[in-house]
């Protein structure tokens, strides 16, 4: 595809070739992420975060990569700060908010709500999530980590073995990956949940018309023993009628430090798009995983960086400017990498 200018809605737009470039962007990030360099290659672009849906992660990341590249970042939080809340239509909030911006990452609790303010937008716009739809940027960065730890264990994201378990039904984090997953060849993908919460169907067929070996299961011990990654999922309350509803299903699925050990291959990859519920009745990765060093959480939280600082570039056609635009950092950074 053509980066430059675009919007990042779905994961539908990548294909494969595209997927690399992102990766060879993110790469080139390192030094700046990890604060060894500083770039001011954004220098005067402001990126126009409107998050009207709880976020931590996402929010905060699309903020810190876009600062890390030189830009500012102006900042919408839920529904009742903004015009919104007063009746104003997506193309309104559209039109105006991308007056302000040069760039713009949003996340919405509807599907397609997104597209739609995209539509209007005067400015590319990012999908930081649209209700249970889509979260194309996580699925990026959980496909960088799959092909980081792949590597350093002497393999790649060709021939992967993982196993998907929990919301499968609402999890968008799930969706975006196994559509991006489906550009590779010759996987192996379990799909764990409760038979309520199964993948959707279009899914799970995209990955089958790939040629991928899907099962769906309900069964987690067996379907854990021969994988390279488990990637696990909390239950989406926000997407339930009530919070009666999630309980249900809320810790039926939980991974701990004695089930890995019993169940998983040594070098068996954990990963989870974040936040996990470590409340008492769900708990789907123990803490009792904290210092198990195939728990990838974390690195893939840092990969988040990376990768949202390679769309932004790329969007806004300055990849080759990076460098350029770059001096050594002037304080202690610590060791955090």
């Amino acid at each position: 595809m053509q980066f430059a200018g675009s919007h990042i809605l779905s994961v539908n737009q990548f294909q494969r070739a595209d997927i690399e470039a992102i990766f060879a962007a993110a790469a080139r990030m390192e030094p700046y992420a990890h604060r060894r360099r500083i770039t001011h290659v954004l220098d005067g672009a402001i990126l126009g975060s409107m998050f009207f849906e709880p976020s931590t992660r996402t929010r905060v990341s699309f903020g810190c990569a876009f600062n890390l590249l030189g830009g500012q970042v102006s900042e919408t939080t839920g529904f009742e700060h903004s015009a919104i809340a007063k009746g104003e239509s997506l193309y309104d909030t559209a039109r105006v908010m991308s007056g302000y911006s040069d760039i713009i990452a949003m996340r919405h609790p509807e599907e397609g709500s997104v597209a739609e303010f995209a539509a209007a937008s005067r400015v590319p716009v990012l999908n930081g999530g649209d209700g249970a739809n889509e979260h194309p940027s996580q699925a990026l960065l959980d496909l960088y980590t799959i092909k980081s730890e792949m590597h350093g264990r002497g393999g790649s994201i060709d021939k992967l073995r993982i196993a998907l378990i929990g919301d499968l039904r609402y999890g968008r984090t799930v969706h975006s990956l196994c559509r991006l997953l489906s550009l590779f060849d010759g996987l192996t993908v379990h799909l764990i949940s409760p038979k309520e919460l199964r993948m959707p169907e279009e899914i799970v067929e995209t990955m089958c018309n790939s040629g991928h070996d899907v099962s769906e299961t309900e069964e987690l011990e067996s379907h854990i023993a021969h994988v390279d990654i488990a990637y696990s999922t909390r239950i989406q309350e926000e997407r339930f009628g009530s919070r009666e509803e999630a309980d249900l299903y809320r810790g039926r699925f939980r991974l701990n430090q004695n089930i890995y050990t019993k169940n998983c291959e040594p070098n068996t990859v954990i990963m989870h798009p974040l936040p996990r519920d470590s409340r008492a009745e769900a708990r789907e990765l123990d803490n009792d995983l904290n210092a198990n060093p195939n728990l990838a959480i974390f690195r893939q939280t840092d990969n988040g960086l990376l990768v949202r600082m390679a769309l932004f570039a790329m969007i806004l056609d300055v990849v080759e400017q990076v460098d350029s635009e770059a001096r050594d950092v002037g304080w202690y950074t610590g060791s955090r990498y």
